[in-house]
């Protein structure tokens, strides 16, 4: 028997996760994606078994994914990396395609005790291809005339019409015309179309904390290029200079790692968003803006914003680094002109030192030779019929040029 690998299972369900049940027109859906933060733990997973509990739904309910029957409507939960979406959906014909009260009492027990704050909440309303498409006078009532997009996906297969716009139940709208879809794909397309909104509004958040945090990274290039100029000019000490390097670095490395995460997120979600406008297959509808001029022309500008900002955080922390790297070369270099100066006037103390001793030396040899001679000088006067004046005479070079002798042969010994 071949042994499994333990991640086996756990890799064939996650290809299977994230989708929608079948469905076709006529039908509507609504979507409540919230953002759960990094201490969510395991808080939505038990929001929704205690709605399970109370409809009395024995559906299983994964760490990531979960359908539930509720009275009439079908619960589609999936979590994500840091969001979760709630998608009911109701079949059946409707008159009004965006009421959320066709919803109730589910949506008020699913928004009950919710974890996470909503992101992005949507209506959705998909007409059958039999269905007559609204009017100029109904579409003006759903959506902002002004803003209206309206272009064809899937090849021609449905067409979509949206003001992307949130509207005064907190909601926005969605409306999809099934012109010939079949089998699953309603349910992809509609789930290829929430999945662009969601994945573009998360990479949208980056945007305000780029353009919040700007004007520091702008006073921080400022400080920089001062400090910089301060160590080519040599204007305050090296000290205080490494101090606000110093500072400034560490502003910098906590803005790297207040932001890096987001921006990171926002790349990845910008190009998320990119695959799904380009699996949609849009076409133009004449007169009307597509779902790809509205999402290019704010989302493109938005994600170049975030790199800009990231772009300019690394280039300065790398300008900083340089910066501190030339003032502690200048102050390595200072330093070893000190203790080569150091060094200079021990060697010169050091030859005073030699000097005077040799100096001593020499009076060392006069004292020596001095009470040597005079003990000499006494065993003359005991000597009988020596001349001891003469006698002592005699030994004043020869005691001298001894004890001469002597010092250097002890001196050349303990140099060697």
């Amino acid at each position: 028997m071949i042994a499994d690998h333990p991640l086996r299972a756990s890799i064939a369900d996650e290809m299977h996760v994230r989708r929608l049940p079948r469905f076709a027109a006529p039908c509507r859906l609504m979507q409540v994606v919230t953002v759960l933060g990094e201490k969510a733990g395991d808080a939505p997973r038990r929001h929704l078994e205690a709605l399970a509990a109370t409809t009395g739904s024995t559906a299983p309910i994964s760490d990531r994914y979960a359908v539930l029957q509720l009275a009439g409507m079908s619960l589609v939960w999936e979590r994500h990396t840091e969001f979760a979406s709630y998608t009911l959906l109701r079949d059946g014909s409707f008159d009004m395609p965006f009421d959320p009260a066709h919803f109730e009492p589910q949506l008020s027990a699913i928004l009950a005790d919710m974890p996470g704050e909503i992101l992005r909440a949507t209506q959705i309303a998909l007409l059958p291809s039999d269905a007559p498409e609204p009017t100029d006078a109904q579409r003006d009532a759903w959506f902002s005339s002004e803003a209206t997009v309206v272009c064809d996906v899937a090849d021609g297969a449905a067409r979509i019409m949206s003001d992307f716009r949130l509207q005064a139940d907190g909601y926005g709208r969605l409306l999809v015309l099934d012109r010939h879809l079949a089998g699953d794909e309603p349910a992809q397309l509609v789930q290829r179309l929430q999945e662009l909104g969601n994945y573009r509004n998360k990479a949208l958040l980056g945007l305000p904390l780029a353009q919040r945090l700007t004007p520091a990274v702008t006073g921080l290039e400022a400080r920089l290029a001062e400090l910089t100029g301060a160590v080519s000019e040599r204007r305050s000490q090296d000290d205080q200079l490494l101090d606000e390097l110093t500072y400034l670095s560490a502003e910098l490395a906590r803005l790297v790692a207040e932001t890096r995460y987001r921006m990171s997120a926002t790349r990845a979600y910008a190009q998320l968003s990119i695959d799904r406008l380009a699996s949609l297959r849009i076409g133009p509808v004449r007169g009307h803006q597509t779902l790809a001029d509205f999402t290019e022309r704010r989302l493109t500008p938005a994600v170049r914003t975030c790199e800009s900002f990231s772009a300019r955080l690394e280039n300065l922390s790398q300008r900083a680094a340089w910066t501190s790297e030339l003032l502690r070369t200048r102050i390595d270099i200072a330093l070893a002109k000190q203790n080569r100066d150091l060094l200079t006037s021990m060697d010169r103390r050091t030859q005073l030192q030699l000097r005077l001793q040799q100096t001593v030396e020499g009076l060392s040899v006069v004292a020596i030779s001095y009470y040597l001679v005079g003990l000499a000088k006494y065993v003359f006067e005991a000597l009988p019929g020596v001349d001891y004046d003469r006698a002592t005479a005699v030994a004043v070079p020869v005691v001298l040029t001894g004890v001469a002798l002597a010092l250097w042969n002890l001196r050349r010994r303990l140099h060697d």
